[in-house]
């Protein structure tokens, strides 16, 4: 059995890492869409935003719908961030009593 659960958890560990990068990607994207620091009439950069919010809003809206409205400010990717960091926190436990440390 742990010849399957530890890779398949070292695999998920590297997969919420990633997400995490993706989130701080679309952060940092919005802000500078939102300061006019690029240019979305441009077909790539406009692509990649559509494939950043493509990945990031089906988790991002539901956690919106609960948190109180802020005006300006969205909290939900810092909720976000929160929920990744406790799931890689649980994911390493798990590992590492699978490891029998």
């Amino acid at each position: 059995m742990d010849i399957v659960l530890i890779p398949l958890l070292t695999i998920i560990s590297y997969a919420l890492d990633l997400y995490w990068w993706v989130v701080i990607a679309t952060i940092i994207f919005s802000w500078l869409t939102a300061f006019g620091v690029i240019n979305t009439y441009n077909s790539t950069v406009r692509t990649i935003g559509d494939v950043l919010a493509r990945l990031t809003e089906p988790v991002l809206r539901p956690i919106r719908q609960v948190l109180p409205d802020f005006g300006a400010v969205d909290l939900s990717p810092v909720v976000l961030w929160l929920g990744i960091t406790f799931l890689q926190m649980v994911d390493g436990r798990l590992i590492m009593a699978l490891h029998g440390l």
